[in-house]
């Protein structure tokens, strides 16, 4: 079937999860306490912060802040948590502090698909700014250019066949013409469920799950070699 988008996941898809773990993760648990100083009564903030803090059902902002470091060091995928983590990283992006990861070969790949008109998207657990930063900030410069859209949490969850669905019509595509690459099995499950193709991609030594019989790439390089 001829394919008009790829969808990316992020962690061991375009980059390596260790960096998300290693780099971003601690930064948000570091600068959180800090961050909640300077911006805890910016609009934006307490709006996001009521919302959490009454979806829990927490007493004040110790403990609310509390939850947010336990949900970070369990990597618990809550919308307001991704949207304060990508708040703390654009600082240390735009500072230069930092820069996103992005697999070698990712670049050359998401240039040759562009110039093939091939839309070129992202969805990942992380928020749209977050995401926004990877690309814009990486190791290989500014790639955001050959970027058509990203999604987050705020689309549905990576392992509900109906956040695919939504995906494909905010796409304006049938899902049998988008490609989803992720590394988690689970994920693409949920999305072929929606009709899209799918390709797990094996990162850092890998192994296939038990029980997987789709596609599966090593690197962006063999997804090419398969798909285009």
């Amino acid at each position: 079937m001829p394919l008009r988008a790829v969808l990316c996941d992020i962690e061991g898809t375009t980059s390596s999860i260790s960096f998300v773990h290693k780099v971003l993760f601690p930064l948000s648990l570091e600068r959180l306490d800090s961050f909640f100083k300077e911006y805890r009564k910016d609009a934006e903030v307490e709006r996001e912060i009521e919302s959490f803090r009454s979806r829990l059902q927490l007493a004040d902002d110790s403990t609310v802040i509390a939850a947010l470091r336990d949900f970070i060091l369990k990597d618990v995928k809550d919308t307001t948590l991704k949207w304060l983590q990508g708040k703390i990283w654009k600082e240390a992006f735009e500072a230069g502090r930092i820069k996103g990861h992005i697999y070698p070969e990712v670049p050359e790949y998401f240039s040759r698909w562009k110039e093939s008109a091939l839309r070129i998207c992202i969805y990942s657990s992380g928020s749209v700014e977050a995401q926004k930063l990877m690309f814009k900030y990486s190791e290989a410069g500014d790639i955001s250019a050959y970027l058509d859209g990203y999604f987050d949490t705020t689309t549905g969850m990576k392992r509900d066949g109906a956040s695919y669905e939504r995906i494909a019509r905010a796409l304006q595509l049938p899902a049998h013409e988008i490609l989803f690459l992720s590394d988690i099995s689970e994920e693409l499950a949920a999305a072929e469920s929606a009709g899209m193709q799918n390709c797990l991609i094996l990162r850092e030594n890998a192994a296939i799950p038990m029980g997987y019989s789709g596609a599966s790439a090593r690197d962006f390089a063999e997804v090419h070699a398969r798909f285009f």
